[in-house]
């Protein structure tokens, strides 16, 4: 039986490191200690000033191609997941498919979300490939949120990190079953302002000639808030639709938020800490990034064998959220 299946991962992290030490020189009322027990964050990636969303997809591509997991050629589609595009226009995934010689044969688009944008993405791929559409989708998430950050938004520079991954999506023959299993969607459009960049669009233009730049703002408590709520329903739903339990899942990787909300909710999904992963220590939260980062680490660190069952579970900016069950495939271009 054929089914579409995440084959491989790879990512890339920016060169420029901002660590604990370096936050607490702008910010001495705060600890090294404190960022870290709050946030479980030591370093974040930030990209260079002359470093977009397009340079990293690239950079993120390019290594699952020379993993030897596919070339160029292979790809007959792009799905290129971000919130800090290069230009409004052209689509950020043309100018990828271009500079990485992908056939113009290939489709590409994006798609504007955060956190839970790698899970839709598996959604898209799943549906473009088992339609027939696509043999090959080459799935990107790419994020440069540090461009977004003031100077004086301590909270925010102290979670948010740059990054880039690139997966590759395939029909294959199976005998597990449906590799991308079931997914569960969701979306509440009102509290897209306890997370948004609310100037720098066509709504709200920023002066051509002040000296300001889009920011972000983000309400902390109500995301917070927003999250245990909506998650637990998810997962349920996910449950009933998949018929599994709790019990049946190996690995839980979630959106990588930061370790204070994701520990609270694996308490209160009473998850065993040896089946929940968490990967954000060296790269902050990196929006759309992070589920395929962690997985990649979690196989590294020998923590996936062929044929687990893993949740993915996406939350945050839109809101928007979504769930999905993943049975994992391992091959040598996952090692």
């Amino acid at each position: 039986m054929q089914s579409a299946t995440l084959k491989a991962i790879e990512y890339i992290l920016p060169e420029r490191i901002l660590t604990n030490e370096d936050l607490i020189q702008e910010f001495p009322e705060w600890t090294v200690e404190k960022i870290f027990n709050k946030t479980g964050i030591q370093d974040r990636r930030m990209s260079d000033t002359s470093e977009f969303a397009s340079d990293l997809a690239i950079s993120a591509a390019t290594k699952l191609f020379n993993s030897g997991a596919c070339q160029p050629a292979d790809i007959d589609f792009i799905l290129l997941c971000t919130q800090s595009p290069d230009y409004f226009l052209p689509t950020t995934a043309c100018l990828v498919q271009n500079r990485l010689g992908i056939p113009t044969t290939a489709g590409a688009l994006d798609f504007n979300l955060g956190c839970s944008g790698f899970v839709y993405g598996l959604g898209l791929a799943k549906g473009l490939l088992q339609t027939g559409q696509a043999n090959n989708v080459l799935l990107i998430t790419t994020e440069t949120y540090s461009k977004y950050l003031k100077a004086d938004d301590k909270s925010s520079r102290a979670i948010f990190g740059d990054a880039a991954a690139a997966s590759l999506v395939s029909l294959v023959e199976s005998a597990d079953g449906a590799n991308i299993g079931h997914l569960i969607w969701g979306t509440d459009g009102s509290g897209a302002n306890n997370l948004i960049v609310k100037h720098g669009g066509l709504r709200y233009p920023i002066d051509k000639d002040s000296d300001q730049h889009p920011s972000l703002y983000m309400n902390g408590a109500e995301i917070f808030a927003f999250t245990l709520r909506v998650v637990p329903s998810a997962i349920e739903a996910l449950l009933a639709k998949s018929g599994n339990t709790l019990d049946d899942f190996d690995l839980f990787v979630f959106h990588q938020a930061n370790s204070y909300m994701l520990q609270h909710l694996r308490k209160r999904l009473n998850i065993p800490e040896d089946k929940f992963f968490v990967y954000l220590e060296n790269c902050g939260n990196t929006v759309s990034s992070t589920i395929p980062i962690a997985l990649k680490e979690a196989h590294i660190a020998g923590r996936l064998q062929h044929g687990a069952l893993v949740m993915l579970v996406g939350f945050g900016v839109g809101y928007s959220w979504a769930a999905t069950t993943l049975r994992w495939y391992t091959d040598t271009h996952l090692t």
